[in-house]
């Protein structure tokens, strides 16, 4: 029993560096596009005013929701055009090591989803606007350096990128500001549209220059 498991993790492990360059061919899109969703978020949020602790996590819930189906899509279109299954026993791992932090963010959003509204109104937005942020922002990167040990290096350096920043967020405390709703749209927009961005456009470029030798 012992030697057929190993030899499946082994077997795997294998494929998964077979198919790291197929990773990196649906990270480039992948990236670009949850950035281009995150900058837009953070400024419709901004401009509409999205500024209640109930609207806020619903809205950002909503673009989460649209990022994971883009993303899906984008990855699934790079298997069929490789001819390569996409829910595959490589996939699994990659979905099971993502899966524990994505999940307690969305739970804890829930809790305070249910609460913040009939908290004190300064701790609700608080709680809502401020600490929710930074949570995400620490545990979304949690999921992606999990993530990067069957995929390639450079997504743990992004998880880390996310990790070190939300802490260091939490570490300078919160301003004092009188709309909440901006500073609490502007970490969304900063790590989740920005930091997608710029790795998207990195990935873009070496993949190009990749080719070309």
């Amino acid at each position: 029993m012992e030697s057929n498991w190993a030899a499946e993790h082994l077997q795997v492990i294998r494929t998964l560096m077979e198919r790291s360059a197929i990773y990196r061919h649906a990270l480039a899109p992948m990236m670009l596009f949850n950035g281009l969703i995150g900058v837009a978020a953070a400024v419709a949020g901004w401009v509409f005013k999205v500024s209640s602790s109930a609207s806020f996590i619903l809205f950002w819930a909503g673009i989460g929701v649209i990022a994971l189906t883009g993303s899906f899509l984008l990855v699934r279109r790079q298997a069929l055009k490789e001819e390569e299954p996409f829910w595959s026993p490589p996939t699994r791992r990659v979905t099971q090591a993502l899966l524990p932090p994505l999940v307690a963010g969305l739970i804890i959003g829930a809790i305070v989803l249910l609460h913040a509204e009939s908290a004190p109104q300064n701790l609700g937005n608080t709680i809502a606007m401020l600490w929710l942020p930074m949570s995400w922002v620490v545990l979304y990167g949690c999921a992606f350096h999990a993530a990067g040990f069957f995929m390639p290096r450079g997504m743990r350096l992004f998880g880390w990128i996310f990790i070190i920043g939300g802490c260091g967020l939490f570490a300078l405390g919160i301003p004092d500001l009188g709309r909440p709703y901006q500073w609490a749209h502007g970490i969304m927009g900063v790590f989740f549209g920005g930091l997608h961005l710029a790795y998207g456009v990195y990935l873009y470029f070496t993949e190009q220059r990749r080719n070309e030798t």
